[in-house]
């Protein structure tokens, strides 16, 4: 499996980071995790085939998360020629399906025809979805808002958890545990704390009971980038850390130890 963070960024305007999307490849799945503005721009920039996407899967509804949906489905029918034939999946928590009937209300009635057979599936948490190529799919709650939840993608023995965006959360940490990646947000310092997202400090206390084979970083909102996030993950969990930045790829390999990133 190969996870890239095209966009790591937030709802805050970064002249490096876009807002948030993760591409995590599976055999002969492309699954894109969240896509919020910018990250079809950022694909186009690194060369990335965002006209090959299989899945787009969403953590919650949020604008940061999800509004180059539009763009995607859009550039599949009328940025491209021939336009797209093959079909795409959404995948999301409870209410996906009414979001995205939302959206094509807010921006083209015909919006979910514009790529043939395009569906949406909705997962309940703990509720696994099995596709092709034997890549299992299963989310977890997690408070941020009512719907979001965090995704773990499972492939020939490995899997990758990404976050989203969440608060502390035992259940999440337990849930998250054993993960040769996970892929975590980092969002605000200890001085602006929420109970909707992770502090550094939080994220540290996350790794220390999931234990991931590697601890990925993302979602970061200006005022956290200052601070020393590695040092501070390492008082209380000592695995291998990676702050992430747009374009960053990892490929995981079973039996080869720790991923690093490259």
């Amino acid at each position: 499996m190969r996870l890239t963070t095209i966009g790591t960024g937030t709802a805050a305007p970064h002249p490096n980071r876009v807002q948030a999307g993760n591409l995590v490849e599976a055999g002969d799945l492309r699954l894109l995790v969240d896509c919020g503005s910018g990250v079809l721009w950022r694909m186009a920039q690194l060369g990335l085939d965002w006209s090959g996407i299989t899945h787009v899967v969403l953590t919650h509804f949020h604008a940061d998360h999800t509004v180059d949906l539009v763009a995607f489905l859009t550039a599949w029918r009328y940025g491209q020629l021939p336009p797209r034939a093959e079909p795409v999946t959404v995948v999301g928590p409870l209410g996906t399906q009414a979001f995205v009937e939302r959206m094509a209300a807010a921006f083209a009635p015909g919006l979910a025809s514009f790529v043939p057979g395009f569906q949406v599936i909705e997962r309940a948490p703990h509720d696994p979805l099995t596709l092709p190529g034997d890549v299992t799919l299963e989310c977890c709650d997690v408070p941020h808002t009512p719907e979001s939840v965090a995704w773990s993608i499972r492939s020939d023995g490995l899997r990758i958890t990404c976050s989203g965006d969440l608060g502390p959360s035992d259940e999440f940490a337990a849930w998250a545990a054993g993960s040769d990646l996970l892929l975590l947000e980092c969002s605000l310092p200890a001085s602006f704390d929420v109970p909707i997202h992770l502090t550094p400090e939080q994220c540290a206390s996350i790794a220390a009971r999931a234990n991931p084979g590697a601890l990925w970083l993302n979602h970061f909102y200006p005022p956290v980038e200052p601070l020393d996030i590695e040092g501070i993950i390492r008082t209380q969990w000592h695995g291998p850390v990676t702050r992430a930045t747009d374009g960053a790829s990892v490929t995981l390999r079973r039996g080869n130890g720790p991923p690093s990133p490259g």
